[in-house]
């Protein structure tokens, strides 16, 4: 079955061609980063005018360089939420309309779902079941996974979610949007152990995560440095540091913990904030002292992209789920309610 993917739940436009035989033909990514930066973070009513304006031309590109014509699609995958209503409403209403003049199935898929598939895109791809820690966008979630659609919610995020708090962060030491990246760059510079910051909620039981406290203790530190007038580019440095330690650290206590609540040794990380190279090197070094193992996706399939989409429609469509007539579009979706497919 080949299946078109479209991604537009937020910022990117994301595009893909996905074949169940020979694997990801094909994909395309626009990013709206350069259009929100002045704005210090996403403008919805933008966003959706820009998926407007940027989702043909791109199923275009990513038909011509897939050699495929439309009518070479078998079926079609969008994110239908959770994300900003009218960038959802974007792709499905794209999505449908193609399917229902090409008089394929359609399926609307969890966008983070599909963060949590994507490792599944790689040469090495883990094997079912795994724990997954998805830390995209305003999510930070702890899963266990026993197959596609099997999901249980351990542990999740009680106020920001690890990105956002990044993105706060960046802000506060007046770094450009997207935040996340540009306090990675950064602590790289910084100088281990000069500002050190609590790991939230280590200290009791539990798979819960909470960063807003953290976020006050970074923000505290920052007004502290102005105060005395020593806010330089090396303080910077060092509070982004200590700041980026602070938040792996924690992920890589509480995934120990999954470890152990689970019983399971292979761990899945996934989302935008999995790209970053800190936590990575920390969690795999956990893992192997567990005795595990730890996947993730490709650099280009940790943010949101449509292959994971395509990949994701793929698996369901085979399956035979497919969307009745109604177009919908859904901002919050709890992922448990996925339906089930066979491992």
């Amino acid at each position: 079955m080949i299946v078109l993917g479209i991604e537009t739940s937020c910022d990117e436009t994301g595009i893909a061609v996905y074949d169940s035989e020979k694997g990801l033909l094909a994909d395309a990514l626009y990013s709206q980063v350069q259009l929100h930066q002045k704005y210090g973070g996403v403008v919805p009513e933008l966003a959706s005018r820009d998926h407007i304006r940027k989702t043909l031309p791109l199923i275009k590109e990513v038909l011509e360089k897939s050699g495929l014509d439309l009518k070479d699609i078998n079926g079609l995958a969008y994110t239908a939420g959770p994300g900003l209503a009218g960038a959802l409403l974007v792709g499905a209403a794209i999505g449908r309309s193609i399917g229902m003049t090409l008089d394929i199935p359609t399926v609307g898929i969890h966008h983070m779902e599909g963060h949590l598939l994507a490792p599944l895109l790689e040469d090495n791809p883990p094997g079912f079941p795994f724990v997954a820690l998805l830390v995209s966008g305003g999510h930070t979630q702890l899963v266990e996974v026993l197959a596609i659609g099997q999901y249980k919610l351990i542990g999740e995020s009680l106020d920001d979610a690890a990105g956002e708090a990044f993105d706060k962060v960046a802000k506060m030491l007046d770094l450009p949007y997207p935040g996340g990246p540009q306090v990675a760059e950064l602590a790289k510079k910084g100088k281990p152990e000069r500002v050190v910051f609590p790991r939230p909620m280590t200290n009791r039981p539990g798979l819960d995560f909470s960063f807003s406290g953290l976020k006050t203790a970074t923000l505290n530190t920052v007004e502290d440095a102005k105060i005395e007038g020593v806010l330089d580019e090396q303080t910077r440095a060092d509070i982004a540091w200590a700041f980026q330690e602070a938040v792996a650290d924690t992920m890589v206590i509480k995934c120990r913990r999954a470890f152990k609540h689970s019983g399971m040794r292979r761990l899945v990380i996934a989302g935008g904030v999995s790209a970053n190279t800190r936590l990575r090197e920390k969690l795999a070094l956990m893992a192997k002292q567990e005795g595990g193992e730890l996947f993730y996706p490709g650099l280009k399939y940790c943010t949101d992209n449509g292959a994971m989409i395509a990949y994701a429609g793929c698996m369901r469509l085979l399956a035979g789920q497919q969307d009745d007539l109604v177009i919908q579009a859904k901002p919050r979706w709890n992922m448990e309610t996925l339906t089930a497919l066979e491992n």
